[in-house]
């Protein structure tokens, strides 16, 4: 029987429609029905693979089974005819072989489909399991950007999903957290207390662990971070710790922080070779005032007098209270034990205004002991020992003005240093100090073209005391203040007695301490030159150059209000300090100074030379003039004059002279080779 094209291409159709459409009998009905309309057969089924049909087909049925590659899906069986010829055959056997493919096709799709939803089912509920948990889980890639946020996350931060996905997790830093520029780990693993931000600005602390992210072939492609607040855990820490290591009262830190830290401290200076100083402070009356007061009284007493030994320290200084009315100061970054004995007294002077407590006038002594590391112990606990035992000393009285070193030398050293600050007090006012004048020599004619105002002490019992043993000790005390004015003034009213007498204008340098070099500074000296009717060329100011290492911009900006008087500046011991050219160049200075550190191995020294040499070339760069120092021989002064120094001082030409002397070694002309007697 024909068939035509037509046909078979709807009874294709037909099957995909089936086959998309419908399932279990419904299917095989369809299929059957498709089979018999495909072969004009008045009877047809399907029958699927492993399903026994309820009869048998009739005789002389037509069977195709349907199938696709090996897989068996079940058979088509059409009968009422007696002609199936090849035709009929050949449309069941393609009709099979479409119906095979597209079963399997749709096999396949359910199969995926199936496993699709499983796939989102299972995320589902791993989203589900994620967001109730307490915890924050962040996922980001290799560069830090958040990939996935949880709820936790939310509750924590303040952020949701849609805020937080696709921004870098630097967002969330604290600035000031310490781990702020830690880089992201590669392989995680790592534990960590950090500081984070919350959406709105409050920062917390949070518990952090990082564990790689990776993909389906196990390669890196980023992190999971996965974090706990723990503020309420790091507050209760930090009272523990302050409980363990701070006085209740005071807030200072108590002995067994002091060990510690004195210990620390110990450490440091070994490496350094640096000197430190225990000392051990007790109050004196405190008991009898808190007695008659009360203990509140004496406990406000005891905030009042921590309060202020805590504004007489430096930063680095540690003062501790040990209990009762005790304290320790720890001092370490000290050259000198001298310092000790200074700060000791600083500590006495803070006490000796009253304090008001209660509407009592009330006032407190202390006795110090002071022990000194390396001399007096190598540990914390030796060293407050040995302190404890000298401010013993000090209490009975053993020792003078309430402060005792343990070491007796130490004691007897103190002693003459307050002795000598002392005399220098009188000094200042009872004029036993004077000024002698270094002639400063033009290296081209030997001519004296100034000259350096030196102070000298004449003490009425031991007669000229070396600079070396007082100088230190006033800029250690605050003195040297008082003596650069008082050389200053006095330098100015020589120069003036010099310039009634008609001697010709000499540029006469004064020594500027760092102490003096303030705002202040340039107002007194223009003061100073009005008062005594001085033009500026009869004055110099000699600075150190760590004077100028401190607040350059300040600095630079006194110096040009000195300059612009014309008053010339002068570096002085160039390169002993920083010397650091970057400054120098910035500095609106005169003349260089090279310190007599350097020529005196001129011209031995092959590094004395070479550094003469140079600061010479640095200054004619810069159009500096050039002074050295401490000439003594006719060779150091061959070496200078050829390396092209302008100027120098030194006992080759003279020592420092007074008034009366360096006035005659002016007007006879004084050159090289001449000293005074």
């Amino acid at each position: 029987m024909p068939h035509s094209v037509t046909e078979f291409l709807g009874s294709s159709a037909a099957i995909c429609d089936a086959v998309l459409r419908l399932r279990g009998p419904a299917l095989t009905a369809e299929l059957g029905r498709i089979a018999a309309a495909v072969t004009h057969s008045p009877w047809g089924r399907y029958v699927p693979e492993g399903v026994t049909p309820g009869s048998a087909a009739p005789r002389g049925a037509l069977v195709q089974e349907v199938a696709y590659e090996q897989h068996r899906f079940g058979r088509f069986e059409v009968a009422g005819r007696d002609d199936y010829g090849v035709v009929e055959r050949e449309h069941l056997a393609s009709l099979a072989g479409l119906a095979g493919s597209v079963l399997q096709v749709h096999e396949r799709a359910q199969r995926t489909t199936h496993a699709y939803v499983q796939v989102e089912a299972q995320l589902q509920h791993q989203a589900q399991i994620l967001d109730h948990l307490h915890e924050s889980v962040i996922t980001m890639d290799q560069s830090g950007f958040i990939t996935s946020w949880n709820k936790g996350a939310e509750r924590l931060f303040g952020y949701t999903s849609v805020e937080a996905v696709g921004r870098n997790i630097l967002f969330l830093y604290d600035d000031e957290d310490p781990s702020f520029h830690d880089p992201f780990l590669e392989q995680g693993g790592r534990l960590m207390e950090v500081r984070r931000k919350k959406k709105s600005g409050e920062v917390f602390w949070a518990s952090l662990s990082l564990s790689p992210l990776c993909d389906v072939d196990n390669r890196s492609m980023g992190l999971i971070a996965y974090l706990t607040d723990i503020t309420e855990r790091k507050e209760a820490e930090e009272r523990i710790h302050h409980l363990a290591y701070y006085d209740a009262l005071t807030h200072l830190p108590n002995r067994t922080l002091l060990t510690k830290l004195v210990d620390q401290a110990i450490a440091v200076a070994q490496r350094g070779g640096m000197q430190g100083c225990v000392l051990f402070v007790d109050l004196n009356r405190f008991k009898l005032i808190n007695d008659a007061l009360g203990r509140q009284a004496g406990d406000q007493l005891l905030l009042e007098v921590a309060q202020r030994f805590r504004q007489a320290l430096r930063e680095q200084d540690v003062v501790a209270r040990l209990g009762g009315d005790e304290f320790a100061v720890g001092l370490f970054e000290i050259g000198q034990d001298l310092e000790a004995s200074l700060v000791a007294q600083k500590l006495m002077a803070a006490l000796a205004e009253p304090f008001i407590i209660d509407g009592h006038d009330l006032r407190v002594g202390a006795s110090i002991g002071i022990s000194v590391y390396p001399q007096d112990g190598t540990d914390a606990e030796t060293l407050l020992r040995q302190a404890d035992i000298a401010m013993y000393r000090a209490k009975q009285g053993i020792e003078a003005d309430g402060v005792a070193f343990y070491s007796q030398d130490m004691n007897q050293g103190m002693h003459e240093r307050m002795r000598i600050e002392s005399g220098l007090r009188q000094a200042l006012g009872n004029g036993q100090l004077l000024l002698h004048y270094q002639p400063k020599f033009s290296i081209q004619d030997g001519t004296i073209i100034g000259a350096e105002a030196l102070v000298r002490w004449q003490h009425p019992e031991r007669g000229m005391v070396p600079p070396a043993e007082f100088i230190p000790l006033a800029e250690a005390t605050g003195l040297v203040v008082q003596v650069g004015e008082w050389v200053l003034e006095q330098a100015c009213a020589q120069a003036q007695a010099w310039k009634r007498a008609g001697l010709r204008p000499i540029r006469l340098a004064v020594n500027v301490s760092a102490r003096e070099f303030t705002q202040a500074l340039p107002g007194r000296v223009q003061e100073t030159l009005r008062r005594y009717g001085l033009e500026p060329s009869w004055l110099e100011l000699e600075i150190t150059e760590s004077t100028l290492m401190h607040n350059i911009d300040r600095v630079i900006g006194i110096m040009d209000r000195i300059t612009a008087l014309g008053v010339a500046l002068s570096l002085d011991d160039f390169g002993t300090g920083y010397s650091s050219l970057s400054y120098l160049k910035r500095f609106p200075i005169d003349t260089l100074k090279i310190d007599r550190s350097f020529t005196t191995g001129i011209p031995t020294d092959a590094n004395d030379c070479a550094i003469a040499s140079t600061i010479i070339s640095i200054a004619q760069q810069l159009k500096h003039r050039v002074i050295a120092e401490g000439v003594e021989t006719v060779e150091q002064l061959a070496f200078l004059k050829s390396a092209g120094c302008n100027e120098v001082q030194g006992y080759l030409y003279s020592r420092p002279l007074p008034a009366a002397e360096f006035e005659r070694a002016v007007r006879e002309k004084w050159t090289v080779g001449v000293k005074a007697a």
